[in-house]
């Protein structure tokens, strides 16, 4: 058979095999995967994919190596899934409620095409109102999809091709894919390696004139680092002067889908207080744990100036990208959603009682601030390999080189009590004895 030749000849190479034999082992089982493996030496033509998906499937190599993996064990007996922020128990009391109480039609346009609800919108705005203590307007609120359609709906309205967006090291795992995907360059920073703070100063060395947007994460995934004040104004004080240097402003993304995860020794401060071009993405996804219902919003700080116009763009990115509302019973059911959370309190203690036993075991972690996750250094330096070590042995973690991080490794607090516990003894064997 001849061989599939993409634009210029690239080779499509391991990378968008992997997405292939993950997809079909999710779908046919585990005997498709010596099948998948014969599809490697083929070259994609330009029909399959552009070189920008070709770009972006790169971008995920390690995730895409890793999701093959996680198939296999996941639904496993007494395995202990600790490898994403997903539900391992039932859904929280209330939520269910809400969602099917918003089923009831209201009036003929109740399921007609939805853009930001005008109740929704009140609902956020009030809420971040009372919580910020900044005063939000309900216009300046876009609802969305979760935090990635609002994410996707600030570059969609931000960035044009060519634009540099940058962010910090280690990230949530897609934050390259989404800025390839406009089209537009990533340029990441390293966090402090002591504390997983800001590194303004290599902030400040790597914005130029094509600085369009900065993306921050906080509470940080995966590190579980909140930001303080003085970093904040720090912060506010590089791009500022960038922006009068080079005549524009550049924007803030301030992605926040974990600020309400904040523990008790811990206070949540957003970059909004302190820097006008601020944008907010928020989901409702961590804070209910129901990540496959998905809602979330996008909000102007009140302090920008010239709301209007950037309201309209947004408007049109949430358009453009694919109609980037929630559904009608996602929007009707917000009012009560957002009166519901998971139980902080036993997160917390499985939070203390997961360090406590690690560190002891000899693994090196900080506590997080916020978050359900920890982010650990792994004993071997080959992450990968040893999270696939403990795979074999009923615990799933995701490897840090997922988020450009090789060395480190992310537990998520998600999992039950159960699984916590028969998780402890096997990281435990895991760590050699001179560690």
């Amino acid at each position: 058979m001849d061989s599939w030749h993409g634009r210029g000849g690239h080779v499509a190479g391991p990378y968008l095999l992997r997405v292939a034999q993950g997809l079909m082992y999710k779908e046919f089982g585990k005997g498709t995967l010596a099948w998948a493996a014969n599809i490697g030496g083929y070259r994609l033509g330009p029909a399959m994919a552009t070189e920008r998906i070709q770009r972006i499937t790169e971008a995920n190599e390690t995730l895409l190596s890793f999701i093959p993996i996680w198939e296999e064990h996941r639904h496993q007996p007494d395995i202990a899934d600790l490898a994403f922020g997903n539900p391992q128990e039932m859904v929280i009391d209330g939520f269910s409620s809400a969602l099917a109480s918003a089923t009831t039609p209201r009036d003929k346009n109740h399921y007609a095409y939805k853009f930001s609800e005008d109740e929704s919108r009140h609902t956020v705005a009030s809420h971040l109102t009372n919580w910020r203590g900044q005063q939000f307007e309900a216009e300046d609120i876009a609802m969305t999809p979760g935090a990635f359609g609002a994410i996707a709906s600030a570059l969609g309205a931000l960035v044009d091709v060519g634009d540099e967006v940058v962010y910090f090291d280690p990230p949530w795992f897609f934050y390259r894919s989404m800025i390839l995907s406009v089209g537009a360059i990533p340029v990441s920073v390293p966090v402090r390696s002591d504390d997983y703070d800001l590194d303004l100063d290599r902030l400040a060395g790597v914005i130029t004139e094509k600085t369009r947007l900065v993306i921050v994460n906080t509470p940080h995934n995966p590190t579980g680092r909140i930001y303080p004040p003085s970093t904040l104004e720090g912060l506010a004080t590089v791009l500022s002067e960038a922006s009068d240097r080079f005549g524009a402003p550049i924007f803030l993304l301030s992605d926040e889908p974990y600020s309400k995860l904040v523990f008790s020794n811990a206070e949540f401060t957003s970059p909004a207080l302190h820097y006008p071009h601020t944008l907010i993405s928020y989901s409702y996804g961590k804070i209910l744990l129901t990540p496959g219902q998905r809602i979330g919003w996008l909000a102007l700080s009140p302090l920008m100036p010239d709301r209007e116009a950037l309201r309209s763009a947004i408007f049109m990115a949430q358009i453009a990208g694919g109609w980037l509302f929630p559904s009608a019973i996602m929007q009707y059911s917000l009012e009560k959603l957002d009166r519901l959370s998971i139980d902080l309190v036993e997160l917390e203690r499985k939070r203390d009682l997961f360090v406590d036993e690690l560190r002891h075991a000899g693994y090196e972690l900080q506590p997080p601030e916020g978050t359900f996750y920890l982010w650990v250094r792994s004993p071997d330096p080959n992450d990968v390999a040893f999270v696939q070590l403990l795979a074999k042995q009923g615990v799933l973690l995701l490897p840090g080189s997922t988020c450009a991080s090789p060395g480190h490794f992310r537990i998520s607090l998600t999992g039950t009590a159960e699984m916590i516990e028969r998780s402890l003894p096997v990281f435990r064997k895991a760590i050699p004895s001179d560690a």
